[in-house]
């Protein structure tokens, strides 16, 4: 997969890309509708013989729009979303730089520059996306900005069968936010995952018999609420089961002296990996996080807590 950064005004005209099928959306969380648009835009160019590509946009335009003025957790950081795309068997993806200047194009100039431009034949996004200044242009009035220069298909909303939800990144931010980690798999397609660097804490966790990994996040990652987590970490590419504490450490720390920490226990494991890149695997919430009284009683909380995460691999076939 080719991936361009386009900065607007951009200098491509017509010829400078093979035919193309793109699919266009921000495609947060990549969950299984934005999947859905993706396969169609490439199943329709691998019908007629043409290339494949999505379009999406950086940063969120929400915060360039002013609506998010302390920015935006993501459920797929930009580099995350690439990986993801191309997994999908994309040939192209265009990431446009979201300006104030880009924001400000009326709907005809965005269908103007941003696809007759790069030699889209076929146009394929969800029944609620917008484009142009103030959101103007939509899936409705494409045809009209279009004028015959390229097809379209709309995807219509893709509903989970059991509740009828939408499946939408709103609805996983909710359930993320929630700490629902265990709801959000069939809405992905997958478990959600954050990366990593691991990096030294105040190794308080190994004077307590339960020695963590303390992760300093690598994007703006969405996080579940605090609390403890059944998790797997993936370290030099090999997964290991744990449990994930997200929180400031209340039995320690006075309110003043918070910081808010995430610190990954993995069972059966003692390996020194200060340094490397994680990737943790959120499976499902056990508790929230307490303030215990004495130290020892942490400690009995922690073992059930890792009873309880070895009795979830077991059943899972997982156990290490």
């Amino acid at each position: 997969m080719k991936t361009i950064t386009v900065h607007h005004p951009h200098s491509f005209k017509p010829g400078d890309f093979p035919p193309l099928a793109i699919a266009l959306g921000y495609f947060d969380g990549i969950h299984l509708g934005h999947q859905k648009v993706i396969k169609t835009a490439r199943g329709i160019a691998e019908k007629n013989g043409w290339k494949s590509a999505v379009m999406t946009f950086e940063p969120h335009p929400s915060i360039v729009l002013g609506k998010k003025k302390d920015g935006i957790e993501l459920i797929t950081p930009l580099e995350d979303k690439i990986k993801l795309i191309e997994k999908l068997g994309v040939d192209y993806l265009f990431v446009v730089r979201f300006t104030s200047r880009f924001a400000s194009l009326l709907p005809q100039q965005f269908v103007d520059q941003y696809l007759a431009a790069l030699g889209v034949k076929h146009v394929v996004a969800g029944f609620d996306y917008t484009y142009g200044k103030f959101g103007k242009g939509n899936m409705e009035n494409l045809p009209e900005y279009a004028n015959g220069r390229f097809g379209i298909t709309v995807i219509e909303k893709l509903a989970l069968e059991n509740t009828g939800e939408k499946v939408s990144s709103t609805l996983i931010r909710s359930k993320i936010r929630e700490g629902k980690v265990g709801e959000v798999k069939p809405l992905l397609g997958r478990d959600y995952e954050i990366k990593g660097i691991v990096v030294h804490g105040e190794k308080r966790g190994r004077q307590l018999g339960f020695p963590t990994a303390n992760l300093k996040l690598t994007a703006s990652y969405m996080l579940p609420p605090n609390g403890v987590y059944i998790v797997q970490m993936k370290v030099a590419d090999t997964w290991h089961n744990g449990l994930c504490s997200i929180g400031y450490n209340p039995t320690f720390k006075n309110p003043e002296e918070y910081e808010k920490t995430t610190e990954v226990y993995l069972l059966d494991f003692s390996d020194t990996i200060y340094g490397e890149e994680a990737v943790v695997k959120w499976l499902a919430r056990i508790r929230e996080e307490k303030k215990f009284a004495r130290v020892e009683d942490l400690i009995e909380e922690m073992k059930r807590d890792e009873t309880a995460a070895r009795r979830y691999f077991e059943k899972q076939g997982t156990a290490t």
